[in-house]
């Protein structure tokens, strides 16, 4: 609630800034509003953290839109078009899984020799002395990497960086992230992450691959990419958002299957963290997609034993296999396991704390051009390059001990005791752990049965730096992931904590780092389930089962007391009108009616209606959905005089439909059933129509009429005006709303079946807040 109530107080402090930045819905525009007050920003901060903008985000329609069109084709669809149907969705949920595998692979195998070949020159010109020409490679190749992931990200795809997740998470939750999920962002996040994984900058191809997962399935969804679609009949029944939605769920879902090699982990993440929707149907999908994405991984390690891929071995997946250690604990290990979840919530807020400030600041450094994204990119490559190279020369040479059946010390890409600048016989356990690829150091720190390999100073360095480079590095523009900058974090403090506590424990050190990395991820992204099963499958120990709960458990708990999560506060960075699942207490004590009071007043059409005044409608209003309603019905029972009946809601996107095909009537009547199918089919009304600017109404058809019956969805959702917004919001939410019409408790007779229409916007805290500051006032002095 503390966070709550600072909320509050800012609302209350800022009533009169808000009131001239207010955030608006872009379905809030009247038709009365001056056309000079109409180009605002969907956002309080609009920037994106790339410096895209977010301006005029839509909501996306995941209602079923019962119109006429679509009772008649699910009346006359025949049993073989629905098996169609359904197989088709299952054979995309198989593509996108073996897609996603594939790819995945591809970035492995580039990314271990790409990394490998440039440290082995590395290593070569250590061990020959001449430690200038090797930092001179080591950071040249690192900048040159960089500059073609920051290239591409800049100037070609600026939503390809950062590494999706908050953006994905929005979709799911209805608001359309435009530019997300095309061609261009798919090449470009995957050439990206490999350029910055392979430069050695302090981030994971994880969140990535969760974007890239995303962006197959959308592909496949709308038969490819926006200029080069596939017109093919059956998949045309997926260009809706509703199947679209369940597709990217599913790409989700394989996305971190391939990070992590778990698919019951990818599916958990999928239902805990990114989708707002779920039911049975789509958790057997997304289990066979994520099925599929694990057998091409396997197969690709497998052909990779033989030696053809280049430097492609033990790394490339992460992959800590603990099950040849003995994991025994008893009572008295639940101190220092619970010791480890208090620290990682503590870390993972402080760390959520201190990112959300340098990513604001980042926000004003990426407004100013595209030269300072691109600036501020490659500073952090020659940062990240002198850290990585400079500071194993800060660490003492270490003994190796004889009785560790492992090479000792290591030249290679690979190992655990590495030479670096030490004689023969030692080995310099810092440089083990940061002359190496990303996935290596996590291997390496996680390694077991290695109590003496690492000295407390080192793993102190080790953590230290990687929290500072871990703050600096995401934000730039480079697709960049958050899992692997936190494991490598939490896995040095839950090592030195292994150290500290050696005399007093029987759980090995390398234990400890999972505990550690577990716990972070716990504290700053708030994840429980899906991180337990991810953890489970990839230490392949089931005995850890209950102290990583305990730990997940203590972590998130203790972060939830300061901020919430790391995703949260992307979202809220970079303007994304997400809905939260539970509504504030307050907003019980506000009604529907009253926030409709404060809207202008709703815009409605009637069921013929004449093309002038619709054309005026769309350009004079950004409403993506109009009540239509009808005079002097005559209701089938009670009154004989004529009533105003609320026949539905229209969207924008149909009504444009019906100007393009020019499906106007000389003279005011209904059409028949057959004429309307005749013009359109339910597949065209599930597509988007691009905008009013591109129609062309001559004068004299402006003077003709279009019957909106046929295409209005009949059965919109509505509520009585009395509804509290706290009860609203939940409806909204779970229903997956993109309008819900507000309609009076008393209709006096000739007056308006409809008080208003609320949307996403409408019903957010913030917006509520802003409206009615008396509240936030009221809720400070309360305390609330």
């Amino acid at each position: 609630m503390e966070d709550s109530n600072k909320f509050a107080a800012a609302a209350a402090t800022n009533v009169e800034g808000q009131a001239q930045n207010e955030e608006r819905d872009p379905e809030s525009n009247s038709i009365r509003e001056p056309l000079l007050k109409r180009n605002r920003t969907l956002s309080s901060s609009p920037l994106a953290m790339v410096g895209a903008k977010v301006s005029y985000i839509e909501s996306l329609d995941y209602e079923i839109n019962e119109n006429d069109l679509f009772k008649h084709d699910w009346r006359s669809r025949a049993q073989v078009q629905v098996l169609q149907y359904i197989f088709l969705k299952w054979a995309l949920a198989f593509l996108v899984g073996l897609l996603t595998g594939v790819i995945a692979s591809l970035i492995n195998l580039a990314v271990e020799n790409i990394a490998g070949y440039k440290l082995l020159a590395v290593m070569e010109y250590i061990e020959n002395k001449r430690y200038l020409m090797g930092f001179l490679f080591f950071a040249g190749a690192n900048f040159l990497l960089t500059l073609v992931a920051a290239v591409l990200c800049v100037f070609f795809a600026p939503t390809a960086a950062g590494p999706g997740i908050p953006e994905i998470k929005a979709y799911l939750n209805g608001v359309d992230t435009p530019n997300m999920y095309g061609a261009t962002p798919l090449i470009v996040k995957i050439i990206g992450s490999i350029g910055a994984v392979s430069a050695g900058l302090d981030l994971g191809k994880e969140g990535p691959l969760v974007h890239i997962g995303s962006c197959i399935a959308s592909l496949l969804g709308q038969g490819g990419p926006d200029n080069y679609r596939i017109k093919w009949r059956w998949l045309r029944y997926f260009n809706n958002d509703r199947d679209r939605r369940d597709l990217i769920t599913c790409g989700a879902s394989s996305g971190v299957c391939a990070a992590f090699r778990a698919p019951v982990g990818g599916v958990l993440f999928a239902l805990e963290e990114v989708a707002t929707w779920w039911r049975s149907a789509l958790l057997w999908r997304t289990f066979f997609s994520t099925a599929v994405v694990v057998v091409v991984l396997r197969a690709f390690m497998e052909y990779c034993k033989s030696g053809d891929c280049g430097l492609f071995g033990k790394g490339g997946l992460i992959m800590f296999d603990v099950s040849g250690v003995s994991v025994r604990y008893h009572i008295v290990d639940i101190i220092p396991v619970a010791v480890i979840g208090v620290i990682g919530g503590l870390l993972g807020s402080l760390y959520n704390h201190i990112l959300h400030k340098v990513l604001r600041l980042y926000n004003l450094i990426n407004e100013k051009g595209k030269l300072q994204k691109l600036l501020l990119s490659l500073s952090v490559s020659i940062f990240t390059s002198v850290c990585l190279y400079g500071l194993p020369f800060l660490a003492s040479c270490r003994p190796c001990d004889p009785s560790i059946p492992e090479t000792c010390p290591t030249t290679g890409r690979t190992g655990n005791f590495k030479q670096f600048n030490c004689p023969k016989g030692h080995y310099n356990d810092l440089a083990t752990l940061l002359l190496t690829t990303n996935d290596d150091a996590v291997r390496n720190v996680f390694s077991i049965n290695t109590s003496t390999e690492f000295d407390i100073l080192s793993l102190t360095i080790f953590f230290v730096l990687y929290f500072i480079l871990g703050l600096i590095t995401f934000g730039i523009a480079v697709p960049s992931g958050l899992f692997l900058p936190i494991i490598l974090m939490g896995s040095a403090y839950g090592r030195m904590l292994g150290i500290a506590m050696g005399p007093y424990t029987k759980i090995d050190h390398g234990l400890y780092a999972v505990l550690g990395a577990a716990s972070l991820m716990a504290g700053s992204m708030r994840m429980t389930v899906s991180l337990c099963v991810i953890f489970l499958e990839l230490t392949n120990n089931l005995l850890l089962l209950p102290i990583t709960m305990l730990v997940l458990l203590i972590a998130k708990t203790v972060g939830d007391c300061f901020n919430p999560s790391i995703y949260e506060i992307i979202l809220e960075l970079k303007g994304l009108p997400f809905l939260e699942a539970h509504p504030e207490p307050w907003m019980r004590n506000i009604t529907v009616g009253e926030l409709a009071d404060v809207k202008p007043p709703v815009v409605t059409l009637r069921g013929i209606e004449k093309v002038g005044r619709i054309v005026d409608v769309l350009r004079n209003t950004t409403h993506n959905g109009f009540p239509v309603v009808d005079e002097g019905v005559m209701p089938p029972v009670g009154s004989q005089t004529g009533a105003t009946e609320l026949h539905g809601l229209v969207l924008r996107a149909h009504l444009l439909l019906g100007l393009k095909r020019k499906w106007f009537l000389p003279e005011r009547r209904r059409t028949e059933e057959w004429e309307v199918r005749e013009k359109f089919t339910c597949v065209d009304l599930a597509e988007r129509w691009g905008k009013i600017d591109d129609v062309a109404v001559t004068k004299d058809e402006m003077e003709m009429y279009v019957d909106l019956h046929p295409i209005t969805n009949t059965t919109p959702y509505t509520v009585v005006e009395s509804m509290s917004a706290a009860k609203a919001l939940v409806l909204f939410r779970q229903v997956g709303l993109r309008h819900m019409i507000i309609v009076p408790k008393y209709q006096a007779s000739g007056a308006s079946p409809v008080v208003g229409i609320l949307t996403r916007q409408d019903l957010r805290a913030h917006n509520i807040l802003s409206t009615f500051p008396h509240l936030a006032k009221s809720k400070v002095e309360k305390g609330h």
